[in-house]
């Protein structure tokens, strides 16, 4: 029997950090919360400003699909690698770096002159985003005891579903205001920000951090072995991550849940807009309602997640979170299609969204429970998997549309994807680490 990574005494303690009303691991959540945000509202630039990309470089809007999923490309390919780094140097160095790269080629689509140029910079920013949330598994591992990773995991994406949901509306007026290219230049200048925030804060293990009390550290130290506080001398074997079926049902999973979310990203702002004869801002804030029906399901699930497992059901905390929210999404997206007002249509979308977030915490909860000290290989492997899904999402919505003239065919395939994920689940064991 494998043994189970914390002791019954962190298990008691749970939300408790130490004589501070603040632990110093609480401002790690908070700063990868804002890390998150920072993300996805880099992330949704090219989506809320697409009528003037398209128009000032003559894109169709194929040619513009194939621009978003030139990121979801180079962020899958680069989510394994992005892990092994974080897991073999550390998150301090590893996100420094990723948020510094990401920056530069945020930065440099503001440049872009032709469909090629622009194409390539979204390739090689996604390659540069691709370390940031494997990253912040291996930190939370180092950092964060068992009985609150459920709750800190749905904080940490509920900063991208609001990063994105304040995007929407504000980048169409930035870009509205002072163009598309200034706009990519100021997220850019951002980021470099944020990463210099990062180096200065951060600390790769809890005891090298000035601020964090001895009765903390202790707290952190007795859910794991020791050897989580630093970085993983080897990396785990390739054979050791095909021959896990944990692996195999962790990316099944998270690609069902990106082919879901990654529509609200992309597509969702220039579909409403079109279909209804929105107004840029209008389209905006009834985008951004899916995201942040995304962030309180973040909410929902992690908390639920930190519940059951504080009641001792390891096994049932990431598996009934994550069954109940891909049902709901599931649902979501069938109830779009009888939908024709864009409000239902909205209602629809955002109970997807909530339901597919939901599943999110179990998720990257399950990659520490079965990668433990390589935490952040496994859950970059599983990430990759998902953001497969969304590079098919940019790429199947445009031709489905062109194929069939109806979005429909489009919301049956994610409903399908989303069952299908709920059935992956029941199979699932956080309890069997990878062999290393």
């Amino acid at each position: 029997m494998p043994v189970r990574e914390h002791t019954s005494a962190a298990d008691q303690i749970s939300i408790a950090g130490g004589s501070r009303l603040w632990p110093v691991r609480y401002q790690l959540i908070g700063l990868t919360f804002a890390l998150s945000m920072l993300l996805y509202v880099d992330r949704v630039a090219i989506s809320t400003a697409r009528s003037p990309i398209t128009s000032e470089l003559g894109l169709s809007d194929t040619q513009f699909g194939w621009v978003l999923s030139a990121f979801a490309l180079g962020y899958a390919l680069f989510q394994t690698p992005g892990g092994l780094i974080a897991d073999r140097f550390g998150a301090r160095l590893a996100l420094t770096s990723v948020v510094t790269l990401w920056s530069v080629f945020t930065a440099l689509t503001g440049v872009a002159r032709t469909f090629v140029t622009l194409l390539v910079y979204r390739f090689l920013f996604g390659a540069g985003e691709a370390g940031a949330y494997p990253t912040c598994a291996r930190a939370f591992y180092n950092w964060l005891p068992v009985a609150e990773r459920g709750l800190a995991q749905g904080i940490n994406f509920s900063g991208a579903r609001l990063g994105a949901a304040f995007a929407l509306p504000a980048i169409a007026w930035l870009v509205g205001t002072a163009g598309w290219r200034l706009a990519f230049f100021a997220l850019g200048a951002i980021g470099f920000v944020y990463a210099a925030i990062w180096w200065w804060w951060f600390r790769d293990s809890p005891a090298e951090h000035a601020s964090v009390t001895a009765e903390e550290r202790t707290l952190i130290a007795s859910s794991r072995s020791a050897a989580a506080t630093t970085p993983s001398a080897s990396a785990l074997r390739f054979a050791a991550i095909v021959g896990s079926a944990n692996v195999w049902i962790a990316m099944g999973q998270y690609f069902a849940s990106n082919f879901t979310f990654f529509f609200c990203l992309t597509w969702l702002f220039p579909f409403l807009q079109r279909t209804y004869g929105l107004q840029a801002t209008q389209a905006g804030l009834l985008s951004s309602a899916p995201l942040v029906g995304g962030a309180v399901g973040n909410w929902v699930g992690g908390a639920l997640v930190d519940m059951l497992y504080r009641r001792g059901h390891l096994r049932i905390s990431r598996q009934l979170p994550a069954v109940t929210g891909f049902l709901l999404a599931a649902a979501g997206l069938l109830g779009s299609l009888a939908a024709d007002d864009m409000y239902a249509k909205v209602s629809c979308l955002t109970l997807a969204v909530f339901g597919a977030d939901m599943t999110l915490p179990p998720s990257w909860a399950f990659c520490i429970d079965i990668g433990r000290s390589h935490a952040g290989t496994v859950s970059g492997t599983m990430n990759m998997a998902g953001n497969i899904g969304s590079f098919v999402t940019s790429l199947a919505f445009p031709y489905l549309l062109i194929w069939t003239g109806s979005p429909s065919p489009f919301f049956v395939v994610g409903a399908t994807l989303n069952a299908g994920a709920a059935l992956l689940w029941i199979a699932a064991r956080p309890d069997r680490p990878i062999a290393v």
